[in-house]
């Protein structure tokens, strides 16, 4: 029994912040005495910097996680019309993406003890759900003939979805693979196919990153950065961030106002030096939970298969009894979260798709029983054994 019960909050954003507080700070003066504020070395130095540590040749930093995604979609060569296959067990930015390149979703259910896109059910919608095209090799769905040109697998709470087995498809059928790794900052997975260890976010020809607050590396306020070893994606996806612009005032295409700021790309490179440490700190936390729970009944512990190497951005269990025990912890002063608790195909925003409960067993399953315990860097042993103890009572 614990004896000190104390408050623990879902995410700590302040401690970290305080420890680098001058260094920080110092980022804002430079700004501020050298008047740049958008694009310049302290963006360039960040790009080469993540780059680097995805195990990529190339970054574009923009403005955002969902621009990230956007603009990979429409680098790969996209297009208005084209069906992009993806998971419903996502935060709807995936498919905001999607739709906002002027695609359309299509969903493929998960698997039960990864949360990440199953490859066989991917497997099964091509097989099943669309005729090869004889010319391009590629899937046309077939109730609305749509080409299917690009899939998207999730790499959810900081776990890297199963690549070797998508990467194989995608070859199969010529489709371009994005990865949406925007929980995943320096996941690893574990590749036969190369025989040897990847991080997320280098294994497709593009993958996307968030940096809001919240994720593992979170700048103080928004950002997002795609990453790749394609030079020819890269500069794309910097013109389309910069309204077209391949030089001012000179529009090759339309493109967004999309940039990540140089105040947020100097933040992110201070924190940059600490995202293994801070990784590290997590999966500790995770190996810590994992022996405090492994014996409460209808308690599941997340699943990390031999080929991957959680980040746990999340630390997502499973119980039948989510809503009870979510309050009892709250009346306790133990914060939790929901990630996420409606599946996309049974959000309003995409009944015009036609997908029904039932579709996605799995999904619709996991989303009524999970639950995001605390999980952050300097989460201390005498918390998590009183929220396991609070689990347990």
């Amino acid at each position: 029994m614990i004896a000190n019960k104390q408050t623990v909050p879902f995410v700590d954003l302040i401690t970290p912040h305080a420890h680098l507080e001058e260094e920080l700070v110092a980022v804002f003066r430079r700004a501020l005495q050298s008047g740049g504020f958008i694009g310049g070395p302290a963006v360039s130095g960040f790009e080469n910097d993540f780059a680097a540590f995805c195990m990529t040749t190339h970054c574009a930093g923009v403005s955002s996680g969902t621009d990230a995604l956007r603009f990979a979609l429409m680098a790969v060569g996209v297009r208005g019309g084209d069906c992009v296959i993806t998971v419903p067990n996502t935060f709807i930015a995936t498919t905001e993406a999607i739709t906002q390149c002027g695609a359309v979703p299509a969903f493929v259910d998960i698997d039960e003890r990864t949360y990440n896109m199953d490859p066989e059910r991917l497997r099964e919608f091509i097989e099943t759900q669309c005729d090869i095209e004889n010319k391009t090799g590629r899937p046309v769905t077939r109730k609305k003939r749509q080409p299917v040109t690009a899939v998207i697998p999730v790499h959810l709470y900081g776990q890297t979805a199963d690549m070797d087995a998508i990467t194989a498809l995608a070859r199969q059928y010529n489709l371009s693979v994005i990865e949406d790794a925007c929980q995943a900052h320096g996941a690893e997975y574990y590749s036969k196919e190369d025989g040897g260890w990847k991080k997320a976010g280098s294994m497709s020809r593009a993958a996307a990153f968030s940096f809001y607050p919240g994720k593992n590396l979170g700048a103080c306020g928004e950002g997002g950065a795609v990453v790749t070893d394609d030079e020819e994606i890269a500069q794309k996806i910097k013109t389309i961030r910069d309204h077209g612009q391949i030089k001012k005032y000179v529009h090759d295409v339309e493109g967004f106002n999309g940039r990540l700021d140089a105040i947020q790309a100097g933040i992110l490179s201070v924190k940059l030096q600490h995202l293994a440490e801070w990784n590290e700190q997590r999966r500790q936390a995770a190996a810590r939970y994992n022996e405090l729970l492994r014996n409460i009944d209808n308690i599941i512990t997340p699943f990390e298969p031999k080929w991957a190497r959680s980040v746990y951005h999340l630390y997502v269990i499973r119980t039948e009894k989510r809503e009870e025990l979510q309050q009892r912890l709250s009346a306790r002063h133990i914060a939790t979260g929901l990630h996420y608790p409606c599946p996309l195909h049974l959000q309003k925003a995409y009944a015009g798709l036609g997908y029904q409960r039932g579709d996605f067993p799995i999904t619709e399953t996991v989303a009524t029983e999970i639950l995001s315990l605390p999980m952050y860097p300097g989460l201390t042993d005498t918390q998590q054994h009183w929220v396991a103890e609070c689990l347990k009572q």
